[in-house]
């Protein structure tokens, strides 16, 4: 059945840290079966060797030529993907064009696990990492859009798991037994759809000093 609403944006959806898109495989069809329009691409290197703030370019860069200057888009992240949706909604100009942002067991307050690595790219990921103090200094600028944070207690790649919990918008446990199964648990497919179901929350313009 298709998603009844007065306004579809297009939908872009992010990986995570060594996937690459294929991992929204069952999802995107999922999604696409209710009549939305959904986008991937692949993030490179995807293995932490640059920051997430490159990465968060590449976002950037792939929205730029593919939407219309005027069109909204809503955006899903996974693990790291969320993260690095996060620098373009809060660093890049994104919070303009976003609409609904969701994100799916990311580390918006670092996992431990990232300590296996000096990438980059991972040690922006570890908790209390200068990266993340600067966006959570000001996540409360997700606020202004329809915001979702899923995650799972049972996470073994987000340690804490509840490094995924966010002080602002809605948060959805879906309890899977594994990082990867949030995005084909049938609860997360669910979740994830019915949030994009949500009806545009109105938001003032915002300053254009996060436009870099």
């Amino acid at each position: 059945m298709n998603i009844e609403n007065q306004q579809r944006n297009p939908v872009l959806l992010i990986h995570g840290i060594d996937d690459t898109e294929a991992v929204f495989d069952k999802m995107r069809a999922y999604l696409r079966q209710r009549g939305l329009s959904v986008h991937t691409l692949n993030l490179l290197p995807n293995n932490g060797d640059v920051g997430l703030d490159e990465l968060a370019k590449q976002v950037a860069d792939y929205i730029t030529p593919t939407f219309g200057s005027e069109q909204h888009l809503d955006l899903v992240g996974f693990s790291m993907g969320g993260i690095v949706s996060r620098y373009y909604v809060q660093r890049l100009g994104g919070i303009n064009r976003v609409q609904r942002f969701i994100t799916i067991s990311s580390p918006h307050h670092g996992t431990v696990v990232a300590y296996v690595s000096r990438r980059p790219g991972c040690v922006q990921m570890r908790p209390d990492s200068i990266f993340l103090k600067d966006l959570n200094s000001d996540a409360v600028i997700l606020g202004q859009l329809d915001f979702t944070s899923i995650w799972t207690p049972y996470d073994l790649m987000i340690v804490p798991a509840n490094s995924s919990q966010m002080s602002v918008g809605r948060e959805v446990i879906v309890p899977a037994a594994l990082h990867p199964w949030m995005l084909t648990d049938s609860r997360s497919l669910a979740v994830v759809t019915a949030a994009l179901a949500e009806p545009i929350k109105l938001k003032n313009p915002v300053s254009s000093q996060n436009d870099y």
